[in-house]
């Protein structure tokens, strides 16, 4: 009887600890969600100052981009993966001229900085390799500083 108690007091442990170390300690979505500010951009090799001061806005599967002055530029539904090296995110669009089209992306957060690298302006390409946006590679690099609540 003790043997049998003994294996399945382990078994219980072990599954109760095989989802929590299956997942890795940073992998949290809901680090990205929040509102934040466009610090800096680079689109294709080249300063990116019409981005500069657009606000994004990641909540509940959600996201919109507004212009500095308040304007909805975009609005669809997002995805991150943030498990995959480096962490993905989709931003799919749900209106305007994208609708039914998807930035494939790659993000990185570190406390109140945002880093995103997409294809928006070349949506032929795939999912950014790294984050860079030099000249002709059809990707866009933004960097992002978190809203104060």
């Amino acid at each position: 009887m003790p043997r049998t108690r003994s294996s399945l007091c382990s078994l219980m442990l072990a599954a109760g600890l095989v989802p929590a170390l299956a997942r890795p300690a940073d992998d949290k979505p809901a680090a990205i969600e929040g509102k934040w500010t466009a610090e800096s951009a680079v689109r294709d090799g080249q300063a990116a100052g019409d981005v500069v001061g657009n606000r994004l806005s990641l909540t509940g599967g959600h996201f919109e981009i507004r212009s500095k002055d308040g304007e909805l530029l975009y609005a669809g539904t997002f995805r991150a993966s943030p498990s995959a090296k480096p962490a993905a995110i989709d931003f799919e669009h749900a209106a305007g001229s994208l609708k039914g089209k998807t930035w494939k992306g790659i993000y990185d957060v570190e406390g109140d900085t945002l880093t995103v690298c997409d294809n928006a302006p070349n949506l032929t390409m795939g999912r950014p390799p790294s984050f860079m946006a030099g000249k002709g590679s059809g990707y866009v690099l933004v960097t992002f500083r978190r809203e104060q609540r």
